[in-house]
């Protein structure tokens, strides 16, 4: 009986797994109530006298080993379920997926528009100098167009300003380039507005501008004519007369959105044309700031806000929804 426990004993050290099904049944194979060693338990009762003491020693060395065996499959079975969840190759949670905000959706739309056509893309600073964002496009310090740009000033004696407008981009384009020039300039300019649903001192514009020999007004409207087509896929426009100081003639587009709904009487206020842009041609003191020979070049201009685009394609009624980072208006745009 004593060699029996002896080979249990050397099965007991020898087993290993991290199974907890396998470690639940060496379990009861050893330790249950109709286990090996309640066996052991009940057949020292019929062993002589004489050999009780050792054979009581050898089944407390065989429980004890079983003892520290379980201990040490469960620990080895907890360790190996960590390592399992620190493998630095599975996710470690579910990730949410994300989506482009409206506002560059529809800014990389407008892109994609123009570039069909050939124009490029130009960037500048969000801090500007005077020259750059007033000065140099025919708005002098003295000029009462400024007051339509109440403006963020950072700094004064030279003033530095938060750019009104992305016609910064353009001057600073003409002063380091020659026509032909065809640039779209996209991009966060900033006015000291009331924030309402309609407005807000943060918004977003992009502009267009086109140099060189021969251009003219019809080139212009031809182009303003592609763009609200391939946009809204609405073909009717109109031109209104307007003013800019850094072009002349001046215009404003209008497109005509139609009076099919309700949200089109609101928008359109009952006339079913809605203002999207404004343009014209470079006014050739313009030209003149920035060295480019208004006697040979000739070019034409426009800028919308995308904001405004925006609300319309996608019939939103509240500008500052752009700007809140509510996730419940931005997981509308996921599938966009």
């Amino acid at each position: 009986m004593i060699e029996k426990i002896e080979e249990l004993l050397i099965e007991v050290n020898g087993f290993n797994t991290t199974s907890k099904e396998e470690i639940e049944n060496f379990r009861i194979k050893y330790s249950g109530k109709k286990g090996v060693l309640n066996d052991f338990y009940e057949t020292l009762k019929e062993v002589p006298n004489e050999q009780k003491k050792d054979f009581g020693q050898k089944i407390n060395t065989l429980k004890q080993a079983v003892a520290v065996k379980l201990e040490d499959l469960k620990n080895a079975s907890a360790s190996s379920v960590v390592i399992e969840k620190e493998d630095l190759t599975r996710p470690a949670f579910p990730l949410e997926l994300g989506s482009r905000h409206p506002i560059n959706l529809v800014k990389n739309r407008i892109i994609e528009i123009f570039k069909s056509i050939g124009f490029a893309v130009a960037d500048g600073p969000e801090i500007e100098d005077d020259w750059h964002n007033f000065t140099a496009l025919n708005l002098p310090e003295y000029h009462p167009a400024r007051d339509m740009q109440d403006t963020f000033f950072i700094e004064q004696n030279p003033d530095i300003l938060l750019r009104t407008h992305t016609s910064s981009v353009q001057t600073r384009y003409m002063e380091e380039n020659q026509p032909p020039i065809r640039i779209l300039s996209p991009g966060r300019v900033f006015r000291n507005e009331a924030i309402s649903s309609r407005s807000h001192c943060i918004f977003h514009q992009i502009e267009g501008l086109y140099i060189d020999e021969n251009v003219s007004f019809a080139d212009l409207k031809q182009t303003i004519q592609f763009f609200t087509t391939e946009l809204f896929g609405k073909s009717k426009i109109r031109m209104r007369p307007s003013y800019f100081p850094f072009t002349e003639p001046s215009a404003e587009i209008d497109v005509y959105w139609g009076l099919n709904s309700e949200t089109d009487y609101r928008i359109t206020k009952g006339t079913g044309w809605l203002e999207i842009m404004g343009c014209g041609m470079v006014d050739p003191a313009v030209l003149k700031n920035v060295n480019i020979d208004s006697e040979k070049y000739s070019g034409y201009a426009f800028g919308m806000g995308i904001e405004r685009i925006t609300m319309l394609l996608y019939q939103m009624s509240d500008i500052r929804m752009f700007f809140e980072n509510d996730i419940r208006t931005l997981e509308q745009f996921k599938s966009l």
